[in-house]
């Protein structure tokens, strides 16, 4: 069939191709900064809106689920792995964050402590004889001391180094998860003096032990620095670094990570780096009293005396010693921890929740009486565990 013409349809004239090229690149500008202000100005609110939930102080919580189970009320909580640890004199049990039982362990316990590492935790029995060592999936191995036991430190691997009380020679002795006696050091009281503080690095390479003596009426403290390494065999006792503190009290050392660990006084702290080989990487000075200290793999914290007025202050330092934050704060708490980039205090039903930059997120009340506190996935969510109940809640107002 013939086409038929438009006869309106007409070129008036030649076409001017750098005319239209303009035009198209103009259009496509335009378009593009469309764009760039919508996704500028959704990147604004996504922002505006984060840092309004982030700097908000809240003073209360909301239920978003509970999970109660009829218990004994001497039970204690701590936190590990994906899920909850519920132990008492009777018993060790996993629970996951519904508050239904993993696996369950029966043991008699009269005076339980607990250490935990990444994936293995121990249970000891103050005063007697029992170090129970457990992973995620039950029970690893069980180690009968044949002296009381004072402190325990667990490694990844579930290595135990323990303090054995004997008034005249105390021990400190270093098992495997099965019981096998690895290294024996019998302390001698007159040149070192009693240990009253231990903690070994997550590969059980190391471990570092504070003591405390009096010498004509003058308390000494000494931290030590043992090496089961090739390094360490190759010294006396495996003694690898000491350091003496004068009329100081040092109750916590510990390992930040695998070459960094820490001493506590009680007017300083100092931060040491090395394995093989230990030097003093700097020391802190406290000015204030210390009511509480925490720590982390990534920071340093006290609960200091505010010396010019009442109530305390948080400080909070990085491995490297600087101060992070620095702030006041009212209430006193009978826990604090750090989770993450939190400081949670709790204490009964009241709770205070302070952020590394220094935000206080939360002070209020749980609703609960809190026996452990953890950060939950999502924001603002934690998991607070009760004597017979597990709640999810998030910080409202």
């Amino acid at each position: 069939m013939k086409q038929k013409k438009n006869p309106r349809f007409r070129f008036s004239g030649s076409i001017d191709m750098e005319i239209i090229r303009r035009q198209v690149k103009r259009h496509r500008r335009s378009v593009l900064g469309q764009w760039t202000i919508r996704i500028v100005v959704a990147a604004m609110i996504v922002t505006g809106t984060y840092l309004v939930i982030e700097n908000q102080t809240y003073t209360s919580v909301a239920i978003a689920d509970s999970h109660k189970k009829d218990t004994e009320d001497s039970n204690q909580y701590i936190a590990f792995s994906d899920g909850v640890i519920r132990y008492s004199r009777d018993g060790v049990v996993f629970l996951n964050k519904k508050n239904k039982e993993k696996w369950i362990q029966p043991c008699q316990i009269q005076n339980p402590i607990v250490d935990v590492n990444e994936d293995v935790f121990a249970i000891a029995d103050v005063g007697g004889n029992t170090i129970m060592i457990f992973q995620k999936s039950g029970l690893k191995g069980e180690i009968e001391t044949t002296l009381p036991i004072e402190k325990i430190s667990v490694s990844n691997q579930g290595i135990v180094s323990a303090i054995l009380k004997n008034e005249s020679t105390p021990q400190i002795i270093s098992y495997d998860a099965v019981g096998n006696i690895l290294v024996e050091h019998q302390v001698n009281l007159n040149s070192t003096g009693y240990p009253i503080s231990l903690d070994m690095s997550a590969d059980g390479e190391n471990l570092m032990v504070s003591y405390l003596s009096t010498k004509n009426g003058t308390l000494k403290s000494m931290v030590a620095f043992y090496n089961f390494g090739k390094e360490g065999q190759e010294k006396t006792d495996n003694l690898i670094y000491t350091e003496d503190f004068d009329q100081t009290v040092v109750p916590d050392v510990f390992y930040m990570d695998a070459s960094t660990s820490v001493a506590v006084g009680d007017k300083s702290f100092v931060i040491y780096e090395g394995t093989k080989s230990v030097k003093k990487k700097t020391e802190v000075k406290l000015n204030q009293e210390i009511r509480s200290e925490f720590h982390s793999d990534r920071y340093i914290g006290f609960i200091l005396t505010n010396k010019d007025k009442s109530g305390y202050e948080v400080q909070l330092y990085d491995k490297t010693g600087k101060q992070i934050i620095n702030r006041e704060i009212t209430g006193e708490y009978s826990h604090v921890k750090i989770a993450g980039d939190e400081i949670i205090m709790f204490d009964g039903t009241k709770g205070c929740i302070i952020s590394d930059t220094g935000i206080q997120r939360f002070k209020g009340d749980w609703g609960i009486e809190a026996q452990e506190v953890i950060p939950a996935a999502g924001i603002h969510r934690y998991l607070i565990a009760g004597e017979d109940e597990l709640r999810l809640v998030y910080l409202t107002n």
